[in-house]
Order: structure tokens, then sequence, then C-alpha cells
């Protein structure tokens, strides 16, 4: 019974790997060559037609015999279907033409900030943000709350969209998962490092650290500390702050009101000091 199962997961494995392969090499046929790209040609029988190319800036290839060749906007299998025609048309009877797209260098995006391998990846088919950054190798610890897609318009103006983070991987909005273009520049900003102190009577007394982008209220910093201890004064606490102008800031608060529902909760700032009184009772 347990070989059984070894072996149905085994092929389950097998048939999520072909089906990804299968998917990745569909996208690569589908391929639109363009301007950079590299091409490896082979003519069956016609070793001076066997070359490597570079897609020039206007789309176009040179080869023996048969001279400029416009390939921009067309797939591997168009192409190979193009060259055959021409070849038939003066030199040989049902050639065998072979395109091998060596390097994707048309349509190309960047990613950059916070994710595990940033620079430039291929656009080979229909490429969401969320492809890219699995390309990337996810996302760091220093990710931030938010993202920003800029790209250039065919009018040549520069725009930017900026999407939540939280609300595309943590929601699973798809709505966020936009289909990128070619020159697409994503960016992930890396979210600093900043501490907040809680003193006094709390169960774990200290700093913590937490990102700039989520720094926590008062309740959820006493919270984050292990709560009140048994002696803390919960309608004396103070909030030390340096101001604008260098100087500190003191805030006093009952607690029991934010807990009531009474008040808001107070948004902690960088650098702030909670300090938990000891009741006198």
């Amino acid at each position: 019974m347990r070989r059984n199962a070894f072996v149905i997961i085994g092929l389950a494995v097998i048939f999520i790997a072909s089906s990804f392969l299968y998917s990745q090499e569909t996208k690569r046929t589908d391929y639109k060559i363009g301007p950079k790209d590299l091409l490896e040609i082979s003519v069956f029988g016609l070793d001076e037609l066997n070359k490597t190319e570079r897609v020039s800036e206007e789309g176009k290839i040179t080869l023996p015999l048969l001279g400029e060749i416009d390939v921009d906007g067309l797939t591997k299998g168009e192409l190979e279907v193009k060259i055959a025609r021409l070849l038939e048309e003066k030199y040989l009877q049902d050639p065998q033409v072979t395109i091998f797209i060596a390097e994707y260098q048309s349509k190309r995006v960047s990613i950059m900030g916070a994710v595990q391998n940033p620079g430039w990846f291929e656009l080979v088919g229909r490429q969401t943000v969320l492809d890219v950054i699995a390309k990337a190798g996810g996302l760091t610890n220093e990710a931030g709350i938010e993202m920003f897609v800029m790209r250039q318009n065919s009018g040549g103006k520069n725009s930017s969209v900026q999407i939540s983070l939280d609300d595309l991987i943590l929601n699973g909005n798809a709505e966020l998962n936009i289909l990128l273009e070619a020159n697409d520049i994503i960016n992930i900003p890396i979210d600093k490092i900043v501490n907040v102190y809680v003193m006094g009577q709390v169960r774990s007394p200290g700093v913590l650290e937490v990102k700039r982008s989520r720094i926590p209220t008062l309740l959820m910093a006493i919270a984050q500390a292990g709560g009140f201890a048994e002696r803390a004064s919960k309608g004396g606490v103070l909030i030390k702050r340096i101001g604008k102008d260098g100087k500190e800031i003191k805030i006093k608060v009952n607690v029991k009101n934010i807990i009531k529902g009474k008040k808001d909760d107070i948004q902690l700032l960088e650098e702030d000091v909670v300090v938990v009184p000891e009741t006198i009772f």
C-alpha cells in the first residue's frame, strides 16, 4: 500500500513538471522576435546559411543568398516558413529550416529592490508581476507594503502603477496581478527596519524591531512586548518622542479608554519610547 502511494506521488510530480515545461515551451513558441534577439539559423544541406545573427534595431537580419530579411514581430515558426519560402523560390526544393532563439533581448523586464535576485528577465508570452517576482526568487524580508511598475507609453511618456503587496499576495487580488510589457521596470522598495521601545511594566520590555511601513500602534506595541505585567498602571502610560525641533515630547495616555473604545489607539513613530509605570496600589 505504501509503495503504491509513492508511485502515485511520483507520477503526480512528473505530471506537474511536464505540464510546467509544456507551458514554458508554449510561451516560447508564441514569442515574437524583435530587435537585439540572437537567432541561430540552420538549413539542412546548405551550410553557408547556418549562421548566428543578432536582429538589428530595425528588426532585420542579413543572410547569405537571401540578403536582408525583415523578422520583427514574427514567431520562430513564422520565420522558419518565411526563410523556407524564400529559399524555395530560388535555390532549394522543400528546404528544412530551423530557428533557435539563443537570447531573448527585445522583450525584457527589470525587477529591482527587495527580491532575492534582482535584474533583467526575458518576457516570453503573457507574464504577470507575480510571474517575474517568482523568477527573481521571491520577495526578501525587507520588502515593503507596496510595489511600483514603471513603463514608457507609446507616446514616450512615463507612467507608474502602484500596487499593494498585501492586497496582491496576502489577499490574492487578481486584478492587481497585471500583465507586463516589454521594458517595464518593477521596483519593490526596501523597507527600513526601525526601533520602537517598550519599557516598564510589560512582560518582555525592550526594543521592538519593526519595518518602517508597519510601525505598530500603542496597543499593538504593548501586545508585542508580551502585554501588561500584573502591576502595570494602564492609566498612566507615557509615550516619549523627539519632535521635529529635536526636543522631547511626552504624551500621557490612559490606555483603559482605548481598550474600552472611548479613545482611538495612537500610532507610534520611529524611535518612540513607551513607558508603562507601576501602579501605586
